[in-house]
């Protein structure tokens, strides 16, 4: 990987960690079908004049059916699932349960395009999802009162389902479209679909300053620059690298949840977040133990 990829890489999971910040700032004073539509229509009004400046209008054109599908199941549920469960479970939390994107994605890339599960797979699906269980154990709660908690677990969980369906989609359908086509298309579908959704379930409080900040931050940053980025990864060092971002995302959400927002990093987080990039880095085939490195 050359040092120009590291870069984008580590700035990638900087943006990418940031978005759970974000949301947490943004989501009680907007509401999760508001701040999802919002997030996704200003990173479709940054990337649309860079698409056009590139010239690259007609590629998405040429493949916008799958790029639309694939923006809705990627883009528009999950980012709706993750401003709901911002709503009761802190920032760092929510990035340990999206590392389980992997997980998904690998399991569903087994069972849809036939990709060969070694053991050495199984075993890391078995230990991420042994991760899954207790921290999904220990948080999550359906006792009245506190049933939101438990429902915030299940939308993070759903929502890496979708990104691993997603994954899936991108690699059957989407294999050789210009990594700006598919970040603009992909961004243009989920606010048709979210938009009138949003503005429906607008709040009748003007949301302050601060939440205005978190909502522009996260879709030019987070979302808008981040997509760019990782479908940019994706074309140069190849998806099986660029996966790489999942284990760095809870380091850098923690860092700012921990900077911005006082949260703490709990023994159970500690060790069920361990579980899961253990998981993630066999199940991926990102860590292959006794496998000999080539010299570099």
């Amino acid at each position: 990987m050359k040092q120009r990829d590291l870069f984008e890489l580590l700035l990638l999971a900087a943006l990418w960690g940031a978005s759970f910040l974000f949301m947490r700032l943004g989501a009680a004073d907007f509401g999760p079908l508001a701040l999802a539509a919002l997030r996704v229509a200003i990173a479709a009004a940054v990337l649309l004049p860079l698409l056009l400046w590139r010239g690259e209008w007609a590629a998405m054109h040429r493949h916008w059916k799958p790029i639309a599908l694939v923006g809705i199941v990627n883009s528009a549920l999950p980012f709706l699932a993750y401003a709901y469960a911002a709503l009761s479970i802190n920032a760092g939390l929510a990035s340990i349960f999206n590392a389980t994107s992997p997980l998904w994605a690998a399991l569903i890339a087994w069972a849809w395009l036939g990709d060969r599960l070694t053991p050495p797979r199984v075993l890391g699906l078995a230990i991420g999802f042994v991760g899954v269980i207790w921290l999904a154990w220990d948080k999550a709660s359906f006792k009245p009162g506190a049933e939101a908690v438990g429902f915030a677990v299940l939308a993070c969980l759903g929502a890496t389902l979708m990104y691993g369906l997603g994954a899936s989609m991108s690699k059957k359908w989407l294999a050789g479209v210009p990594p700006m086509a598919t970040a603009t298309g992909s961004q243009l579908a989920a606010a048709v679909l979210l938009l009138p959704l949003g503005l429906g379930a607008w709040p009748a409080q003007p949301a302050p300053p601060l939440a205005w900040g978190a909502v522009i931050a996260l879709g030019v940053l987070s979302t808008g620059l981040a997509y760019l980025l990782y479908f940019r990864l994706i074309a140069h060092v190849g998806p099986a690298n660029a996966i790489a971002v999942t284990f760095l995302i809870p380091l850098f959400a923690v860092l700012w949840g921990g900077l911005f927002l006082g949260e703490r990093l709990t023994l159970t987080m500690l060790g069920g977040g361990a579980l899961i990039l253990l998981g993630t880095s066999l199940a991926t085939g990102f860590w292959r133990p006794g496998a000999r490195q080539s010299p570099r």
